[in-house]
């Protein structure tokens, strides 16, 4: 049995996948089982993905009917055979030591998950981003790490005990399915271990589910934001406020892709723009969010089409930036 499984879900990335693959396999941490699970590709992923199994006897593979990212996260947890699991987007890739890192910490620790940064990566710059803090904290402070922006919903930057699985799965058929389970995986854990230093490269494409315009699925992200500001408050109530902040940053990620959209969504504006200007003191007195982003909370206090011609105009010279 193997120390560590780790878990990548695989649908049509072929362009990507060999880089992601490789730098698990070029782990300074041996002791893996690597599990590709191939979620019903159309393209070569499928054969890539046998090539490995007979290159690497570390290397499991499962191809299923395409069931998304969820599924195919969950099918990789019900074979894993290790005392702990991570996870790897298959259009992204890690530093050789990412799992060595994760590991030590945990068992330094006696933590039941560990966490790392991560690089932004864009097609013309990797952005780099300062480490060398380690904060290690009980339930209650895990939890208040989280509400910090110290632990990301990201699946995929952390180390967990397996047991944190036994009772929680990815659901099926949501987007943002991280932010579901993120709390529930930390109010199970009593120990928790995070190091500032980024491990993990998180590739930004044009054509992924963060990138592409809104449809009223996205709204899975404001229901698992509001999900977690009961779950967190139900048990640490000096916590709400911080909860209810992270909700409305998911209620301006949201509200900003509703602003680039030719269709007006009228029932989702109108439930997300409540949302927001019922926490507009909480907004501006925040020191989380920024002088420009208060900004438009006025304008959004003031008239939805305003706040709508800023935020056009703040993506736009973002993607410039970017591109």
């Amino acid at each position: 049995m193997a120390e560590i499984s780790v878990i990548i879900p695989i649908y049509n990335v072929e362009k990507y996948l060999v880089k992601c693959v490789d730098s698990v396999i070029a782990q300074t941490f041996r002791d893996l089982e690597i599990i590709l699970v191939d979620d019903g590709s159309l393209d070569n992923c499928g054969r890539i993905c046998d090539d490995y199994a007979i290159k690497d006897p570390r290397i499991k593979v499962i191809h299923k009917k395409n069931g998304g990212l969820s599924d195919a996260r969950n099918a990789g947890i019900e074979i894993q055979s290790s005392k702990y699991i991570g996870f790897v987007d298959s259009d992204d890739y890690i530093d050789p030591d990412m799992y060595e890192t994760l590991y030590n910490l945990i068992k330094k620790e006696e933590a039941d998950m560990a966490y790392c940064a991560f690089y932004d990566v864009y097609e013309s710059e990797i952005i780099k981003k300062p480490g060398g803090k380690i904060f290690v904290g009980d339930r209650a402070e895990g939890i208040k790490l989280y509400l910090d922006w110290k632990i990301t919903p990201s699946a995929c930057l952390k180390l967990y005990k397996k047991e944190l699985f036994d009772s929680i799965r990815f659901p099926v058929g949501r987007l943002t399915e991280d932010v579901f389970i993120v709390v529930k995986l930390l109010l199970k854990s009593n120990k928790v271990v995070v190091t500032t230093d980024p491990k993990y490269y998180y590739v930004h494409r044009a054509n992924s589910i963060m990138t592409k315009p809104f449809t009223p699925r996205d709204m899975d992200y404001i229901e698992a934001s509001l999900n977690n500001v009961k779950l967190i408050s139900d048990v640490y109530p000096e916590y709400k406020a911080g909860a209810e902040i992270r909700c409305c940053y998911a209620a301006f990620f949201i509200l900003d892709r509703m602003a680039h959209s030719e269709t007006l969504y009228k029932k989702e504006r109108k439930e997300i723009t409540k949302l927001l200007r019922s926490h507009f003191l909480q907004i501006m007195k925040n020191s989380m969010f920024s002088k420009g982003r208060k900004f438009t909370m006025v304008l959004l206090m003031i008239n939805v089409t305003l706040y709508n011609l800023v935020s056009r105009e703040f993506y736009r010279r973002k993607r410039i930036i970017n591109e």
